[in-house]
């Protein structure tokens, strides 16, 4: 009875049969009865009871009084829906619409307004709860998902009843607008999840408490904020999590690498290192030699790295291939939906429900392929970061154990192209491999599909696209050729570049910066023909590419009449999204295979370098001197073995090394001593006492706190030498390996350092010296005599001594001498230091905001404005021409129709049936000599756009390129000549790699990837432009939903942008000290190695690649975060448009041709607008570079050139030198480095210039080569005033042997006389005259190569051949700062004598070392603060009982001491 009851009153409730009283389906939908009982008031009725769970929500006694807006949205959606509700329910009731229906829809309404109403009431409750800095409960957006389908379905019953769409209704169409009003509020409450919900960074959040996990997972060193992980899966799907960090960016609070989120745990280095090493052992099958093998039995347990990536990564890569695969497929759906619906609006009464599948089927397919391809692509990038860490830590610690000999075959740039471009290749092969089997699958679908449409007319195209591939593989070829030389003449160009700003301080006083930009530039002109080569190459593909579809187009359809069929608007532009979808596999497939054969050549380069040998322990076979230092470097393993056996106990502890070059870290002095150990005060301070750097301390700006610069740049070489020294001291190791420490020094610190250090504190170590300095020889207990690499004798000193010749006697005097600790740039470093203090070698600023707009002008100029200009016009016809083309095909379907041609019927049948395996094809009756003069005429006219088409986008190709190429030459151009005549102030305070940044990966930026990018957002822009002008001209209505969504997407965009520009910048940043942290490691290994302390340089790497990684997911991710919102919005132009096109269908005022139109360009907004948004982020990026280079073209400071006198050829004739009140100060407000010198010397005079360290003895030696300009009085040359003289006519008129001795790595011919202005004879007879003859005979002549900065030389030689350019000299002016610093007592005695000859009529300033150098001189100048103290002969001051110079032969601690 009671089933009964309820059976009849629900049968009369929806008004259906008694024996089926509550149907689910009707008329081929939902009934109205499911509809609004089932999915409206149970729904609603759900949503009532769980909001009215949190209604009773404790409340927080304290609140923050702002509010995220995702909040305030909420809440007012909730409130609006509770009126419209209302209002929905009031005009029921009162006027008795819909009386059919009366009943449910007043339950509906009623519970619909009910359920929003507590809903309200549960937002307010959580507005002032513990979900106040969250998004609330998960359960929320499931609540607000569930009235969906129930206002959907009522819409659609709408639009299907007529009279809601009816003026004399007016009601009606109220309830529907009130209908369409409920689901955007729908809508927007979702949206609103996504909106950033922290409002101020010092809160402290630690829960995500609409998951219950934890959102801020605590970093074990800093606490700072783990992205992603504990996040839940729609934080994780829609990227919440990041909205906190991309907030930081408008703010302006995006600044340091430590302002970016930590990496997930899965992806930190060292995880990700530990499971690399776990997989290369299982690779390995525990088998890991434990004695030293052959290098080819050691080579039989080397594991293949791509073995090793395939089974760290390799499985979860290869499922990502099934999203991949997916996401294929749903891209090819959207076409074929697309078919389905504009055949729906060309056929006369279809019913409407066909026309709804469609667009819920475009709906759904752009949804979810939107979905899949962001998460694929985020997860690739994922598992591409992982092996780039694992790549990169793999690569640093084989070049910690590889053999010192075996990695002497690579130079330093080399081996950093390893952990950079190699790796960089090899990463990006994952996101290549995935499209090596989805395009010729892609290919072969579109083909399939393009079949179905047309039939055999695709043939025709296909024709041409096919005859295009054998095209792109030569293209191909071509720019991979090119591309290889044009990298190879970079290489040269860079690796010649780092050595003129290794040697910039020698190019200037020589004069030789002319000579080298003419090298840099000749290197430049070769690196810009095969940059002009790849980029017309580079433009034939883009007009391949660009014009292929309208060739492809024009040719199937009119194949496709001429077979005597019909063109229909389904098929037209169906056809037309099918052939982009075949070009992309056409064009994209060469580069995707050229990828991938990059990336397995770089494979192959790190491969080889991996199986190098490692360390052993070694005896050297080849050697260039006596074999010293080739010694030490045996014990240490630096050396091949060849023979013999080496035994050193402890050797695992490792050794104390001080070698003859000292290796400094780019840090303070402080951290440079302890290298990586505790701080010990007491021993600390030892240290300092026993290495003489108590003193050089005190001079330094901040003490021990001061950074020394990239390779101890700031300092001397003294102190460089006795900075090493001290590091190797502190480390407390049982062996001391120390190569020439007391060559740099003068002979009190050398006594100094060898009572208190050698034989001081380590005087219980064990203790091996190498050295020339005899005099200190008789202290050792064994002496060890070696020649030519050979050990000639070991025994005591009396015995060892013995054999030794004699030292001069002028020399023995040099015993008893206190001698100056003077150096060329000690001085000046110091000053240098105390005037730009710790900040000027600290971290490159990063630019903060957007770009300048003089940045955009400064590209702008440098394409040329007349060529800038026309590549704009060439862009606006050739996209105006390809849209007018698409609206003429549009308007000749619609005059087809309108003239009531031949049409294909479409069917009402299942749409995979329609669109796949249809057998009915419209075939035209037709002959083909029976063309109408109408066709032709649409023919002819379609035919002439497509043509004009590709004219201009031929023109816009070629145009762009020039214009890009012309760019490139100027920008470099100013570069170059600004940095060359920078002064020596700006190299002295800037490190070297940021300079060589400029000229590397910026000037790369400028020449490739910048008008890669420029020209994609070019493209875009128009192509959007266009775009939307047919879309508005076909369908005008869309513009009511496109100004809201262009609204959402400017904003959307602006926001990412912020953040996105900041975090390029950052990566950028934290990139460099990777690179530098490697090279320095490079630079150092010998020291690295000795000292056991590979592990803690390993731990260094992957601290500072932790930090760029960190940058880099962060800004992929924000990629992906964009991305998806912009999918999303894409998606909802697609769903609008076909909206749009079902209400005007049914009001009879649709033209199937632009709705076809509109569609088929919908479908592709997805894409463009992403892509805008990326290409622009992208050309922001790569202007960074313009900006940079124009930041040293146009803002670093210039030395002046020119001068106002004119002076003869000849001069100076006499050599006379004279110093008029020479005022100089580094800086305004530092005490003066020169304070009124005033002194002449004559001409042919011999001067000789002493004092201690900051008395100003460099300093005349830099303001007579004018290296920096006086603040008062003068400096006269032979009668003329230095600063009207042009730079370079002075210069060259000036020679100077310094006492660092730098070396090109090119030829000794090179060396000696770059400009090639003298015989061989001459060079050779320079060259016997320093004893160098023999040594350049050996090792090949004056065409053989000295190596990287002179390294096939000892330094000792090196100085000699720097000594061999002087004698060359024709300059009446020599400046000599102690170049033979590194050579024995009798080599130097020679050298010494050599000089006096040669130079004997010409005037010499000599900054003495070794003051016994000088004792002959005619006269000598005693410096002091700045000031001449006294400048008389030698003799004459040697009497002078109280003077300086004679406390300085003589004195203890008095005086300038």
């Amino acid at each position: 009875m009671i089933d009964n009851c309820l059976s009849d009153l629900v049968s009369e409730l929806c008004h259906a049969d008694e024996d089926y009283p509550f149907p689910v389906w009707q008329n081929g939908t939902v009934s109205q009865c499911f509809n609004q009982m089932i999915l409206g008031s149970l729904a609603h009725a759900v949503i009532a009871v769980l909001s009215a769970c949190y209604l009773s929500v404790p409340r927080l006694i304290y609140t923050q009084p702002s509010l995220p807006v995702g909040w305030i949205f909420r809440a007012v959606s909730a409130l609006l829906l509770v009126i419209f509700f209302s209002g929905d329910m009031v005009l029921v009731l009162v006027f008795g619409l819909q009386q059919q229906d009366f009943y449910l829809d007043i339950l509906a309404d009623g519970c619909g307004m009910v359920a929003w109403l507590v809903h309200f009431g549960a937002v307010l409750a959580l507005q002032r709860s513990v979900y106040r800095r969250t998004r609330g409960p998960l359960l929320f957006v499931v609540l607000a998902v569930l009235p969906v389908p129930n206002l959907a379905f009522t819409f659609t019953a709408y639009i299907q009843d007529g009279s809601y769409l009816n003026a004399s209704h007016p009601l009606k169409i109220v309830r529907l607008a009130l209908a369409v009003s409920k689901v955007a509020l729908v809508l927007v409450y979702l949206l609103a999840f996504t909106f950033p919900c922290y409002t101020s960074r010092t809160e402290s959040l630690h829960l995500n408490i609409d998951d219950g996990a934890l959102l801020i997972v605590p970093d074990p060193q800093g606490g700072e904020i783990v992205a992603e992980d504990g996040c839940s899966c729609l934080s994780r799907l829609l990227y919440l999590w990041l909205n906190r960090q991309l907030k930081l960016g408008p703010r302006g609070e995006l600044e340091r690498p430590s302002d970016v989120f930590q990496l997930p745990c899965r992806l930190q280095t060292g995880a990700v290192t530990r499971r690399f090493r776990q997989c290369w052992a299982q690779c390995l099958g525990g088998r890991a030699p434990r004695t030293p093998e052959p290098c080819e039995e050691r080579q039989q347990h080397q594991v293949k790295l791509w073995w090793v990536l395939h089974k760290a990564f390799g499985l979860r890569y290869c499922l990502l291939g099934v999203l991949k695969l997916l996401a294929s497929l749903m891209a090819f759906v959207a076409p074929l939906l697309l078919s389905a619906l504009v055949g729906f609006m060309e056929t006369e009464g279809a019913p409407l429900s066909t026309g709804v599948w469609c667009t819920m089927g475009l709906f759904s397919s752009t949804f979810m392929a939107a979905f899949l391809r962001n998460i694929f692509t985020y997860e690739v990038s994922k598992v591409a970061l992982e092996a780039r860490a694992a790549v990169v830590s793999t690569i640093y610690g084989k070049a910690l154990r590889v053999s010192g000999s075996a990695l002497a075959r690579f130079s330093v740039g080399e081996v950093v192209n390893f952990m950079s471009t190699d790796t960089d290749r090899l990463v990006n092969f994952f996101s290549s491999f995935h499209e090596v089997w989805s395009l010729p699958f892609q290919f072969a679908l579109a083909l399939y599909l393009l079949y179905l449409q047309v039939g055999v007319a695709f043939l025709g195209g296909l024709a041409v696209a096919l005859l295009l591939v054998p095209l792109n593989k030569v293209l191909a070829n071509c720019i991979l050729e090119n591309n290889k030389q044009m990298l190879s003449h970079k290489d040269s160009r860079v690796k010649l570049m780092t050595e003129v700003l290794f040697g910039i301080r020698v190019l200037k006083f020589y004069n030789w910066e002319q000579h080298f930009a003419q090298k840099i530039n000749q290197s430049r002109n070769k690196e810009l023909s095969h940059l002009k080569m790849l980029k017309y190459l580079d433009a034939v593909c883009v007009y391949t590419w660009a014009a292929l579809p309208v060739v492809i187009s024009i040719i199937t359809f009119i194949t496709y009449v001429l077979l005597g069929n019909t063109l229909t608007a389904a098929k037209v532009f169906t056809t037309l999204a099918l052939v982009g979808m075949l070009i992309l596999p056409l064009n994209a497939f060469p580069w995707v295979l050229n990828g991938t054969l990059e990336a397995k050549v770089s494979l192959d380069r790190i491969q080889n370098f991996l199986m190098l040998h490692n360390q052993d322990f070694t005896i050297l076979q080849h050697f260039l001197c006596c074999g010293k230092s080739s010694l030490l470097a045996a014990i240490t393993g630096e050396l091949n073995r060849y023979g013999g056996v080496v035994c050193v106990q402890g050797r695992e502890q490792g050794f104390g090394l001080a070698v003859q070059e000292p290796w400094i870290q780019h840090a303070t002095v402080r951290d440079n001593i302890l290298f990586g150990l505790d701080f010990d005060g007491r021993r600390y301070q030892a240290v300092l006492e026993a290495c003489a750097l108590a003193d050089d301390l005190n001079i330094l700006p901040s003490g021990d706190q001061t950074e020394v610069g990239e390779n101890g740049v700031t300092l001397s070489g003294g102190q460089k030498s006795r900075l090493a020294l001290a590091r190797a001291v502190y480390m407390d190791k049982d062996i001391y390996l120390l190569d020439d420490p007391l060559a740099a020094v003068d002979a009190d610190v050398a006594r100094h350092l060898m009572e208190n250090c050698i034989l001081g504190i380590l005087k219980n170590k064990t203790r091996i010296l190498c050295t020339h300095r005899i005099e200190f020889v008789e202290k050792a207990e064994m002496v060890v005599l070696m020649d030519k690499g050979t050990i000639v004798r070991t025994g005591p000193p009396a015995e060892v001594l013995s054999l030794v010749e004699a030292v001069p006697r002028d020399s023995k005097k040099d015993n008893k001498m206190k001698e100056t600790d003077g150096t060329a740039q000690e001085e000046l470093n110091a000053e240098l230091l105390s005037e730009c203090g710790q900040a000027t070698m600290g971290e490159e600023q990063k630019q903060m905001g957007g770009l300048s707009w003089t940045v955009y002008g400064s590209y702008w100029r440098a394409v040329g404005e007349c060529m800038a200009v026309s590549v704009l016009c060439s862009l606006f016809l050739m996209q105006g021409t390809k849209n007018v083309s698409d609206w003429w095909l549009s308007h000749w379907i619609s005059n087809l129709k309108a003239n009531k041609s031949e049409w294909l019927s479409v069917t009402a049948g299942p749409i995979s049936t329609l669109l796949l395996f249809s057998a009915d094809r419209p075939i035209g009756l037709n002959a083909v000599g029976n063309m109408s003069s109408e066709l032709k005429f649409y023919m002819t006219v379609y035919g002439s756009l497509a043509g004009a088409n590709t004219v201009f986008t031929a023109a816009r190709a070629f145009l762009f390129a020039y214009g890009a190429i012309h760019a490139a030459t100027v920008l470099h151009k100013k570069l170059l000549n600004s940095v060359l005549k920078a002064p020596m102030a700006f190299f002295d305070t800037t490190p070297l790699g940021r300079v060589l940044n400029r000229f590397s990966s910026d000037v790369y930026s400028i020449d490739d990837s910048l008008p890669f990018v420029l020209n994609i957002l070019l493209a875009n822009v128009f192509s959007l432009l266009g775009m939307l002008v047919l879309m508005s001209y076909g369908l005008p209505w869309v513009l009511l939903p496109l100004l809201p969504l262009g609204m959402l997407y400017y904003q959307t965009q602006r926001f990412y942008r912020h953040s996105s520009r900041e975090l390029k910048r950052l990566c950028s940043l934290t990139l460099s000290p990777v690179y530098s942290h490697f090279s320095e490691t490079l630079s150092g290994l010998s020291t690295v190695r000795a000292s056991g302390h590979a592990a803690r340089f390993e731990e260094e790497n992957e601290r500072r690649l932790d930090q760029n990684q960190r940058c880099l997911f962060i800004s992929n991710a924000a990629m992906q975060w964009l991305d998806i919102r912009l999918q999303m919005i894409g998606v909802s132009v697609v769903t609008v448009i076909s909206v749009i096109s079902l209400i005007e269908h049914q009001i009879r005022s649709i033209d199937p041709g632009l709705v076809g139109l509109a569609l088929s360009y919908a479908l592709s907004v997805t894409n463009l607008l992403s892509g805008l948004i990326f290409s622009f982020a992208q050309t922001e990026m790569q202007l960074v570079s313009v900006e940079r280079t124009e930041e040293y073209s146009t803002s670093i400071p210039q030395e002046p050139q020119y001068g106002g006198v004119a002076v003869p050829a000849s001069w100076p004739e006499h050599g006379r030198v004279e110093f008029d009140g020479a005022v100089l100060t580094y800086r305004p407000g530092l005490p003066n480095a020169l304070d009124g010198v005033s002194l002449v010397v004559n001409p042919g005079e011999k001067v000789g210039v002493v004092g201690r360290t900051g008395s100003g003895k460099s300093t005349l030696f830099l303001a007579l080569f004018r290296m920096v300009e006086l603040n008062q009085g003068r400096i006269l040359l032979d009668g003329e005033d230095i600063s009207q003289i042009g730079l370079s006519q002075l210069r060259s008129k000036l020679a100077i042997i310094p006492q660092d001795p730098f070396l090109f790595s090119s030829s000794v011919r090179e060396n000696l006389d770059p400009s090639c202005r003298h015989p061989d004879y001459q060079l050779l007879d320079a060259l016997e005259q320093c004893h160098l003859g023999d040594v350049v005979q050996r090792i090949g002549g004056l065409d053989a190569a000295v190596g990287e900065r002179g390294t096939s030389l000892s330094v000792g030689q090196r100085q000699l051949l720097c000594l061999s350019r002087a004698l060359l000299t024709e300059a009446n002016v020599l400046c000599i700062d102690e170049a033979t610093a590194s050579v024995d007592h009798r080599t130097d005695m020679l050298l010494q004598k050599t000089i006096r000859e040669r130079f004997s009529d010409k005037t010499v300033l000599t900054i003495a070392h070794r003051l016994n150098t000088i004792m002959d001189s005619d006269r000598v100048l005693v410096m002091h603060a700045g000031k001449l103290v006294e400048f008389d002969s030698p003799s004459a001051l040697c009497e002078r009982k109280g003077s300086a110079f004679h406390k300085l032969l003589g004195g203890r601690g008095e005086g300038l001491i």
